[in-house]
């Protein structure tokens, strides 16, 4: 017995995609974004107002590649049409944070008092703001937008002390 397995996905109006040399492109009205999916035995069709992911047998890898690879295409459409954006809070008890921005890179100032700052890096297009005591993160790519905010987050990540008395860093709080 041998199972087809076929997922569809509707392309959402003002939305347009292509594929092409293992290259998935969505363009919408946030920006373009291009990301290369190819596993063997994987087939992208892109359609009138829809994709087909479809895989040649029934085997448990390839099943599973075609709902990854539906979920990152369901993702790279819905980055450039609505975007991703996480919000993160700086907290301190002991010594004031000073974060900014320089580039593509996030400075964290006086944490715990330390002379050197820390540096976290931000991805792709990404952009980060700070208002006061609030980081938000936003872009069209969940992958830049998420690894950023793990960029920032694991930089403030307390060692050597007491993480129930020193609770200072800069936490996500919400994700959109």
């Amino acid at each position: 017995m041998v199972k087809e397995i076929v997922r569809t996905i509707e392309i959402p109006e003002g939305i347009s995609v292509s594929f092409s040399q293992n290259v998935f492109t969505a363009k919408g009205p946030m920006g373009t974004v291009e990301r290369k999916l190819w596993y063997p035995g994987i087939k992208i069709n892109v359609g009138e107002g829809e994709i087909v992911v479809d895989a040649e047998s029934s085997r448990k890898e390839q099943r599973a590649m075609v709902g990854t690879f539906t979920s990152h295409i369901k993702n790279l459409i819905k980055g450039v049409n609505e975007g991703y954006e996480c919000k993160m809070s700086i907290v301190y008890s002991h010594f004031p944070i000073q974060a900014k921005i320089d580039g593509k890179t996030f400075i964290i100032g006086n944490f715990l008092g330390e002379k050197k700052p820390r540096v976290a890096k931000i991805l792709g297009d990404t952009k980060v703001k700070i208002t006061g005591s609030e980081v938000t993160v936003s872009g069209i790519n969940k992958e830049d937008v998420g690894q950023t905010a793990a960029n920032i987050e694991q930089k403030t990540k307390i060692k050597r002390f007491d993480t129930r008395v020193f609770q200072d860093g800069i936490y996500i709080v919400q994700k959109a």
